[in-house]
């Protein structure tokens, strides 16, 4: 698979599919000990997040929110909790797209950078912690 590194690239802006395409290279290129924690995450793409979502969030445009985590975050699960639903992470392809061109950086990177705050979210990690990890090869 082709890498998508810039606007140059897309006669179009990336679909969903094309957007599905780039989570999972990016999903590929996040450090190993932090993507061996999440083999129970699927990740979604859409355009937007949903008004419920914009509201719980407060969100004042559908523009603020690149990614969000549906799940039940590891510092409150339990192993012996049933699963209620399969946890997701969303990723909205049209604020990622939107802040991709405002910052003109590697689109890869971009998603890559959404999913691992995602994931630290999901896992409790600090700020710091995702900054870190975001640096590692």
């Amino acid at each position: 698979m082709a890498r998508i590194h810039n606007i140059a690239q897309f006669g179009t802006p990336p679909t969903l599919a094309d957007m599905e395409a780039i989570a999972r290279e990016a999903f590929a290129n996040i450090p190993p000990e932090l993507r061996g924690f999440v083999r129970e995450v699927v990740i979604q793409v859409e355009d937007f997040p949903d008004d419920e979502t914009l509201e719980e969030m407060e969100c004042d445009s559908p523009f603020d929110l690149l990614g969000l985590y549906r799940g039940i975050d590891m510092v409150r699960k339990s192993v012996l909790d049933q699963p209620e639903d399969i946890d997701m992470i969303y990723l909205y392809r049209r604020p990622i797209l939107d802040y991709w061109c405002e910052t003109e950086e590697d689109l890869i990177n971009v998603v890559r950078h959404v999913l691992i705050h995602e994931i630290g979210h999901h896992f409790g990690f600090s700020d710091d912690d995702m900054e870190r990890i975001e640096h590692l090869a």
